[in-house]
Order: C-alpha cells, then structure tokens, then sequence
C-alpha cells in the first residue's frame, strides 16, 4: 500500500509515518518501479504498535527500545519491564512537578481578585517579582 492509505489505516500523518521512518522505528519500505514507497501489513501493524506506545507517552527512545527487545521473541521480559518501570518514574516525577505547578498557580491566583485594576493584579505582580529575582541589580553609575 501507499503511504497515503498507510496514513488513512493508521490514523497517522504522512509526515509522522516518514518521521518514524528516519527515526527507524519503522522498516525503510520497498520501493515500485515508479519509485513511490509501497507498505506491506507488516508496516500497518508496526505503525499501529507504535502508536499504542504514544499514546501511552512512551518516548522515542523507549519505543526503540521495545521493539529491539520485541524481535527476540523468545527473550525474557526484563528488558521491557525495566523501560516501562522507568517509563512508570518518569510519569510519577512530571506528575509531583505538575503539582507543584498547580500550588504554584493557586497560590498566584489567589493573590488577585477580579474587581482589580491591572496595574494592582496580584499575579502579574508575583511574575514580575519572579522576573526580577533573576535579573542582575541595576547600576548608578
């Protein structure tokens, strides 16, 4: 099949299909006599492995990862395992960030009430003080 109806089957851009190709993710195809790329079901299936995995936030890597591991069927598990346990902490530590950025936005929030005027809002206040913490000290020379 062609890319366009690899793109269709997948749900996938054209654009992502030839990213994974480059990324070697996914198998260079064939080649017809009119040089147009020509995908077999294998690919189909490659793909939508692939984006199972993306839609469970694995990254790039991870996924290489996987499916090196996958084309030794009769290899332990382990390998797999450990990239999804890793892939487990990475979840939980963006997670504690995410919190943390939440209290930060609370926090930031309640510093304003709605009937202020803009040069009074008590969240542009904190970003300009967050701003200026990380800007060096003005001269008077």
């Amino acid at each position: 099949m062609k890319i366009g109806q690899l793109a269709d089957k997948t749900g996938l851009s054209i654009q992502t299909i030839r990213f994974y190709e480059r990324k070697a993710l996914l198998a260079a195809p064939q080649r017809t006599q009119s040089n147009y790329r020509s995908y077999s079901d294998e690919a189909l299936k490659q793909l939508l492995f692939i984006k199972q995995c993306r839609a469970l936030d694995m990254t790039i890597e991870e996924i290489s990862l996987v499916l090196e591991t996958r084309t030794n069927p009769e290899s332990s598990c382990e390998n797999v395992n450990a990239t999804i346990d890793k892939h487990i902490d990475d979840i939980k530590h963006r997670i504690s960030e995410l919190n943390a950025l939440q209290k930060t936005l609370k926090s930031m929030r309640a510093a304003c009430n709605d009937d202020k005027k803009i040069k009074e809002c008590g969240v542009l206040h904190r970003i300009d003080s967050i701003v200026d913490s990380h800007c060096p000290a003005k001269r008077n020379d």
